[in-house]
């Protein structure tokens, strides 16, 4: 008999947007990025610092993993659902590799696509399944991971977005979003969400119908990429790409 944790069939209500256990787990992810913050100069040292980011890297990874055996186990796999094409799983594998091989030019990408993405899905989560389930966890675990992942990269490693860092994320949603198109009519699926809103409430819900809010989605992007980027409009970017170091 499958436990209810892991359970593929709701027993109980769904998930509700802003409920307690949602409110306080978005609380406890501000906490881990406060603390991040406030330990960086700690984790500059030489060991920290690795084991940090392994650390990370192998809590998103781990994370992923975890979500694909689920589906087997209960049977559920499926390549309209569960590929790893949704923006978020395409940001928490790029992460985890940013993180082991300190990669620049990921962190360019995964720093607004990353941040921007997980943000508005820790906020509208496309969720069914309530806490103490499985996929609650797994959820929040991933999203505040890629959050934390590039995060940790600007506070600690002291990377900086540029304003052709912005340019690069959004030529490299386009292409993904023409590769999720045709996955999506191979599979019936719809990654990215290009194919269909999704059934939760969520941002998409005021950008209009069908297929206008993929455009609207664009604007809604950019806006957002340059409101993350403020924050970096005084500061010096990174002289030039880091190459991958894994001496640190």
């Amino acid at each position: 008999m499958t436990s209810p944790y892991f359970s593929l069939f709701l027993t109980g209500e769904p998930f509700r947007l802003f409920s307690s256990s949602h409110v306080i787990t978005l609380i406890l992810v501000l906490c881990l990025v406060m603390l991040t913050y406030l330990f960086r100069q700690k984790l500059k040292a030489p060991t920290h610092r690795l084991t940090t980011r392994y650390v990370l890297a192998g809590v998103l990874l781990l994370s992923e993993v975890c979500y694909q055996l689920w589906h087997v186990y209960t049977e559920s796999w499926t390549a309209a659902y569960t590929l790893p094409l949704q923006l978020c799983s395409v940001t928490l594998l790029l992460s985890a590799v940013m993180l082991m091989m300190r990669s620049y030019r990921l962190y360019e990408i995964t720093f607004f696509a990353g941040i921007g993405g997980a943000m508005q899905a820790l906020l509208t989560p496309e969720l069914f399944y309530p806490f103490p389930h499985f996929r609650f966890v797994h959820f929040f675990v991933a999203h505040a991971g890629i959050v934390l992942a590039c995060l940790y990269m600007t506070w600690v490693e002291g990377y900086r977005p540029t304003v052709r860092s912005i340019w690069k994320t959004m030529g490299f949603l386009n292409l993904l979003l023409l590769v999720a198109l045709f996955v999506n009519q191979w599979t019936g699926g719809n990654y990215l969400f290009v194919s269909r809103k999704p059934d939760n409430p969520s941002l998409i819900d005021f950008l209009g119908p069908y297929p206008w809010y993929i455009v609207s989605l664009e604007g809604v992007a950019l806006a957002l990429f340059f409101l993350l980027y403020l924050p970096f409009v005084r500061k010096q970017p990174l002289a030039k790409e880091v190459k991958s170091d894994l001496s640190v």
